[in-house]
């Protein structure tokens, strides 16, 4: 049988921080009237459609996406197909947050390697036609999976869907960002530090959103327990999760891959860790795993996942897997800590902002008792 991983002793009591569950289902699909902050100049974009995008023709009707807590999404809709429109939020924002215009040129870079992802259309800067800088992409026919257990799909085929997921991130993290125009994307080397030290900030410098005991430790922690850093530099997705891809309606195929408003040059071992956190995560936060009887659900355990992610892209092993899951962990529960921040201020994009604002005190503890249980 071997030796139980310190961190599945954790499950019980993490499953107990959970927050009261969210049906993430019914929250995030489906399109709703444009919110009465969020609405813009609709004949303006009509004329930039028609202007920029090919074989366009109207009219144009726009709704909003129900999901996203960051930059507003929208769905356009014509006579001859429907288009997403990403855009940065209007109101005051965090320095270096929202940039638009980071997705669209990674997602330009990575469609024309044929890596799955919208065909984007075209970038917009100018403040003039919907109020703040948006880009267009195509909308991909298929389908989102909302919980990481994948409810609607059968058992003898949710393997296939999990396999999915590990091939597209490592096909992701195979790419030489320089030899596909992403050289400069962001800094190579000291990815985990410098990451640490932002999120840090970020999170001590959110002052509307007030400050939390355990996100106090885990910013000492994090900067005490620094792994070596090991120069490897690929583009990274950021938030790599089920509920940010497309799947194929009737195959176990990741049509699309979105929301990269994360995305960087970084370390993809740290990158490939935050998807590993559907392992350690309840249930009522997010898309998490833990608790679940995996076997009966056909889905592999968090090791045959991992080894099937070192194979696929050679390596023998992670061995800074937990010190990275807790990174991760925090960095999460610091972008939760800056919805509650959008919040305070009066600029949180989603709905549910409020809802998914109660997860942080949950999701810091359990970052701080995965510190206590780390093997370093």
């Amino acid at each position: 049988m071997g030796v139980e991983p310190p961190w599945r002793r954790l499950v019980s009591p993490l499953v107990a921080l959970s927050v009261p569950a969210m049906d993430r289902t019914t929250a995030n699909s489906g399109t709703r009237e444009v919110s009465e902050r969020l609405r813009f100049d609709e004949a303006a974009l009509a004329e930039w459609m028609a202007a920029n995008v090919d074989s366009y023709g109207g009219p144009l009707t726009v709704s909003q996406f129900k999901g996203g807590q960051s930059n507003p999404t929208y769905k356009l809709d014509t006579p001859a197909a429907s288009y997403v429109l990403r855009r940065k939020p209007p109101g005051k924002t965090l320095p270096g947050a929202h940039a638009v215009d980071r997705e669209y040129r990674v997602m330009a870079a990575l469609g024309a390697q044929g890596f799955p992802v919208p065909r984007v259309h075209g970038l917009c800067e100018d403040e003039g036609v919907v109020g703040t800088p948006f880009f267009v992409m195509d909308m991909v026919p298929g389908r989102i999976v909302w919980e990481a257990h994948f409810p609607d799909v059968a058992p003898e085929g949710r393997a296939a869907h999990f396999d999915a997921m590990n091939a597209t991130i490592a096909r992701l993290h195979s790419y030489d960002p320089a030899a596909i125009g992403l050289g400069d994307y962001g800094k190579a080397g000291g990815f985990v530090e410098r990451q640490v030290a932002r999120w840090s900030k970020q999170y001590l410098g959110d002052v509307e959103a007030g400050r939390n005991a355990d996100m106090d430790r885990l910013v000492d922690w994090l900067g005490k327990h620094l792994p070596a850093d090991r120069g490897e530099s690929r583009v990274i997705h950021g938030d790599y999760r089920c509920d940010n891809m497309i799947f194929d309606l009737d195959a176990p195929q990741v049509r699309a891959v979105l929301d990269w408003e994360l995305s960087t040059l970084g370390d993809p071992e740290s990158d490939f860790v935050y998807h590993c956190m559907m392992y350690r995560m309840p249930s009522g936060i997010f898309t998490g795993l833990a608790g679940l009887d995996l076997p009966a659900l056909g889905i592999p355990s968090e090791e045959d996942y991992v080894a099937a992610y070192c194979r696929r892209t050679g390596r023998a092993g992670i061995p800074a897997f937990d010190y990275l899951m807790v990174f991760n962990l925090f960095r999460l529960a610091a972008i939760i800590h800056g919805i509650k921040g959008r919040l305070a201020r009066g600029n949180a994009s989603s709905a549910h902002a409020a809802e998914s604002a109660k997860a942080l005190e949950p999701l810091a503890a359990m970052a701080w008792a995965q510190a206590e249980q780390a093997r370093l």
